[in-house]
Formats: structure tokens, sequence, C-alpha cells
């Protein structure tokens, strides 16, 4: 018989789940859905800690402690699941560099930026150090150069930016920060620790193990009895899926605490981007399941016990001086990031540049857990700490809304489908286009072809697909998608490479029909279409469901499914029960964030969502009222 004591004291426990339930609800019900919910919870978590679990034994606190420490380990985990490695290496240049190409370079531009900020930064805390009483203005600096991807994406997510030049120049400059800051806090903070030895290249093992699990799991993951497996028990009790990551995490962490406690951080973001460059079509279910694991339980604990452990009275040693300190280090923290923006004034103007400034100022979790780590260092003070969590709650939630105040948006260009190649698979595919009332462009460069496509009535341009001046011709916008299918594997290729690489195209579409062809598309992150599993599905499903297979593939002239965005302010909020839908249409499923769900009549629809709906033209013209403004 196990042997379980029943005397632990679940109380406090009980406090910060309850807080944790309450702050979306609140968000909810109180409609501040621009507020970020970790705000609420370091909020709800200082009154907590003053007034409920003032009495709350040193054993519970300890367990809260340790809790809040692995989800802060799963902050930093998922933080680092967040970054895109494919983005990241597609942009290394292939070529030697000029001002242009640097200039139109993502990951050249987001170091360059990082640079500049962290010499602003450095050189605002000396000038602080005669105000506040610092030991250490380097790890101060780097505190102020931090910021928070977490929060960045999905306000750009929000806007539809994620996909164009600008949003993905935004997002590089977020994950280059977040990778550069979370490695110079590690050696920093151990060089602070144990002084400069010769041991601090152990923390080179750390990356040592990085390279040598993406080794040994690029192999796994290619055997078929592990794919079997890990197929056969993600979705069984075993969650094999979820066990595995949990074990990738602890490997990294174990490893990090014989290297140094410092190092901790680093072990559990490098294990998050590892993992990351090993989902693919997968992804986003892993993805709810691993949310619902951090975001669900573990990080709200973290931060609800960072404003448990919030020390207000700290603040008191600046005395009058306390207001204009917090003004001076605001300023600073805007122009550490809003001056170094000014690099993309020519691409971009003056306008979207400094938003961008303002949008990447937001600082949360990495300013927090750096701000901890010098307390227990002893390098910044309690008082100076406070402030940090202040200032952290102040960015997040201003700067998305000067971002927005800042970059209004601007009306798109029609949406239009660019199909280079007049093949078989291309016409189809505009003539299916056409039946959802979708403008498509088809690029030919054969003469003969070209007559006959536009004989046929095919909106089509005579031209070649790897002339750069084509898409000038076409008003191309980081909207449109292009399918590229040119006639051959090479030439896709190269169209494929030149779009990402010269115009910094983000949504291409081509067609592979081997595995090494499939890798080569995706070192340059373009979406694929597998023509054997397409072949193999089509198959699978005139056998098993032929009838619903030749309603939704031959049948277009009166049915057809949709994607309808959610926009209007009116119906969020809304049961579905209560949304009036035309007879010949009918909601098949929600997508909302990145999880899929078949909607019930009590389901409450959200600005954002995504609705498939199968109805007739008419049907699907009046939801498209009803959803969107």
């Amino acid at each position: 018989m196990l042997n379980i004591t029943l005397h632990f004291d679940y109380w406090p426990l009980l406090v910060i789940i309850a807080l944790a339930w309450i702050v979306p609800m609140a968000i909810s019900l109180l409609r501040l859905r621009r507020i970020p919910s970790v705000v609420l919870e370091i909020i709800l978590g200082y009154f907590a800690g003053r007034y409920i679990l003032v009495n709350a034994d040193d054993l519970s606190i300890k367990i809260l402690e340790f809790l809040a420490l692995t989800g802060f380990i799963f902050l930093m985990f998922l933080s680092g699941l967040e970054i895109n490695m494919d983005h990241i290496i597609g942009s290394f240049p292939r070529k030697k560099p000029n001002l242009r190409s640097i200039q139109r370079n993502p990951l050249l531009m987001a170091c360059l930026y990082f640079i500049l900020c962290l010499i602003i930064s450095y050189t605002g805390s000396e000038g602080l150090a005669s105000l506040i009483g610092m030991s250490n203005t380097w790890y101060f600096a780097l505190i102020m150069v931090t910021t928070s991807v977490g929060i960045i994406l999905p306000v750009l997510k929000n806007r539809g930016e994620t996909s164009g030049s600008y949003g993905q120049m935004i997002i590089t400059s977020a994950a280059i920060s977040d990778i550069l800051s979370i490695i110079l806090f590690t050696f920093t903070a151990y060089v602070l620790k144990n002084g400069f030895k010769i041991e601090i290249l152990f923390i080179l093992l750390i990356f040592a193990l990085f390279y040598f699990m993406y080794s040994v799991g690029n192999r796994f993951r290619h055997l078929r009895l592990f794919k079997k497996i890990s197929f056969q028990f993600s979705h069984a009790a075993s969650q094999l899926s979820i066990r595995g990551t949990t074990l990738l995490i602890f490997i990294f962490v174990v490893t990090s605490q014989f290297i140094s406690a410092e190092v901790i951080l680093l072990g559990a973001f490098l294990s998050g981007i590892l993992l990351s460059s090993f989902l693919h079509k997968e992804r986003s279910l892993l993805l709810v399941k691993l949310d619902g694991m951090g975001y669900g339980f573990f990080i709200p604990i973290f931060f609800i016990m960072v404003g448990v452990k919030f020390d207000p009275y700290a603040l008191g040693e600046f005395d009058a001086s306390l207001f204009p300190i917090l003004v001076i280090l605001l300023f600073l923290m805007y122009a550490i990031k809003i001056i170094p923006s000014l690099i993309w004034l020519r691409q971009f103007g003056l306008r979207k540049s400094l938003s961008g400034g303002v949008l990447l100022s937001t600082r949360l979790s990495l300013i927090i857990a750096a701000s901890a780590i010098g307390l227990e260092l002893g390098v910044i003070s309690s008082s100076i700490n406070s402030i940090f969590i202040i200032m952290a709650i102040i960015s997040c939630v201003i700067s998305p809304l000067l971002y927005n105040f800042l970059n209004i948006s601007v009306e798109t260009p029609p949406d239009k489908t660019i199909i280079i190649g007049g093949s078989s698979k291309g016409v189809l595919l505009a003539r299916r286009l056409n039946m959802h009332e979708k403008v498509s462009v088809i690029v030919e460069k054969d003469k003969k072809r070209y007559k006959d496509l536009v004989a046929k009535g095919f909106s089509t341009l005579l031209s070649d697909g790897l002339d750069p001046r084509t898409y000038k011709n076409i008003n191309i916008d980081p909207s449109n998608w292009i399918f590229v299918d040119a006639g051959s594997e090479d030439t896709n290729i190269r169209i494929c490479n030149m779009l990402r690489k010269e115009l910094k195209h983000e949504r291409i579409i081509s067609v592979a029909s081997c595995l090494g062809l499939e890798r080569k598309f995706k070192e340059l992150d373009i979406v694929t279409v597998d023509t054997t599993r397409v072949i193999s599905t089509t198959v699978e499903n005139l056998i098993v469901r032929p009838t619903t297979y030749h309603t939704l593939v031959d049948s277009f002239e009166n049915f057809t499914i949709e994607e309808i965005m959610i926009t209007n302010p009116e119906v969020d909020g809304q049961q579905l029960k209560n949304i009036l839908f035309h007879k010949d249409a009918i909601l098949i499923m929600v997508k909302r964030d990145n999880e899929l769900f078949v909607p019930k009549g009590e389901t409450y629809l959200r600005k954002g969502d995504i609705l498939n709906i199968l109805g007739t033209g008419t049907a699907l013209d009046i939801a498209r009222q009803t959803f969107t403004v």
C-alpha cells in the first residue's frame, strides 16, 4: 500500500487556482480583452498575499513556490516554442550582402536592432546609476532590453499583419531579442554568482545537448515504428506526446541545474525551440495540449505568486523621488526600443517604424524573471524589482493601445490569387476560385498557351514567373496567395526562392512530389501540397464516403464551404442559438486560435473566430453580412 500523507494544507493552492479561474472570467464579463490576463493575475495575487495567505504555513508557501518555478519553466519553454526557427534560418543570407539586401533581411535587421537597443540601454543605465542605486549597470541594461513575443504576436495576428514583410520584421526582431537576451542573461548571471572562471564554458554543454537532441530527434521521428507508436498512444490515456514533451523539458532543466541554477532559463527556452523545429503538421494539436498544461495550470501560479511576493513597501526607499524615477524609467524603456526602430524608416516609413518600436517596448515575463534572478543575485534591490514589475504591467497595457493608435489600418487591395503556370492544375484552381467569387491571375510565359487561356476567359498575364517585375505589374500585396506550378520542380524551387528572398513574400504554395523536394520547400518556409498524400486521400474518400466527396467536390453549383472570420463586435459574446442563419446555410466547425471544435447551440462566439459554413451563394452572402463589418 502506497504510504500517502493526507495532512498537506491545500487551502493556499485552492486560493491560487480560484484566482486563476476568476481572471479570464472577469476579463470576459468586464470586456477587458485588450488587457493581458497576467496583469490581473499579478494584481489579484498581491491582494491575496496581503489579505488571504498571510497565515499560510511555510510548507504550503514552499509548495506554491515550487509550482511557480515550474510555471516559469513552462513559460520559458512555450516562449521558445513561439520562435519559428524556419523563418530565422530562411533569413540567413546566401550571398555577400549589400545595403539593400541587409535592409530587406529580417534576421540581419533584427540583430542590428538588438545591438542598437543594447547600446542605448547601457548608456541610459549608466546615466541612471547616479539616480538609482545599482551595483551592476550591465545587468540592469539587459533587463531593460527585453521584450515580449507572447504579447506582440497576438496583436499582429489580430490585425492580420503576421504574414507581411512588416509583421515578419517585428516578429523576427522580438524573437532575436528574446534569444540573445536569454543567452546574455545566462552568462552574466553565472559570472555574477561564480566569478569569471573557466567553468563558464560548461554553459556550452546546453548547446551541445541541443545539437545532440536535434540530431537524434530527426532520426527518430522518421522511423516507421516510432511514428506508429506515437500515433497510437498520442490520444490515449498514456498521452505519449505530452509525456515525451515533458521529458524533453526536464532533460534540459536537469542538465542546466548540473551546470548552474541560472542556466535553467536558457535550458527551458532551448527545449521549446527544439520542439518547435520538430513540429509540423501535428503542431496545432500538441500546442493546444501544451497550452492547456502551461496556461491552464502552471503559468498562472507563477504570475499570481509574483503578485503575492510583490513588496510595495520597498518603494518607500525612494520617498518623494519615486514618481520622477518611474517617469524617467518608463521614458527610457520606450526610448530604448523606439530610437533603433528608425532603421526601418526607409523601408516602412516613419509612422510604421515608430509604431513597431512602440509595440516592441512591450515587456512582461522575461523582464519579471530577469528582475527576480537579479534580486536573488543581489545585483538589484527589492525596490528596483518592484519598479520593474510595475513597468511590465504598464508597458503590456499601453503599448498595444499606442500601436493600434499609431499604425492605423489601411484598406487592403482586392484579394486575389496569383497562379504561376497555366498547367491543368492551375487552370482548374482558377475555375474553382471563380466559383467562390475569388479573383485569380494566371502568369504564363508560353505565347500559344497564353492566347488559349485568354480565349477561354481567364485573366492571364504573358510574363515569366522568374522575373520580379511580373509581380510589380500585378500589384502584388502581402495578403495575396501565390501558387507556383511552372512545369518543372527546378523552376518551382527557383521561383519560390526568388519570391521569399528577393520579394520577401510569405504566402506561397507549391507542389512537392517527393520527400527531398518537400524538405527544400520547408527550408524556404513554403506551404506544400503532397501529391502522393492528396491522391491517397482522394481515393480513400471515394471508397469510404463517396456521396460526401462528390457533393463537396463536384457539385459546386449549389453548395460550397466558406471560412468567415467574425469581425462584427455585435456578434462577439453571443450564443450560437441566438444567431439567425439562412435556411440554406449550416455552421459546421469553428476555429478559435489553434483549436477546432464542433459548435452547439450554447456555444459562445468570439471576435476572431473562423467559421466553416456550408451553404448556397445567397446564404453565404447573408452570413458574411451577419458576421463581418
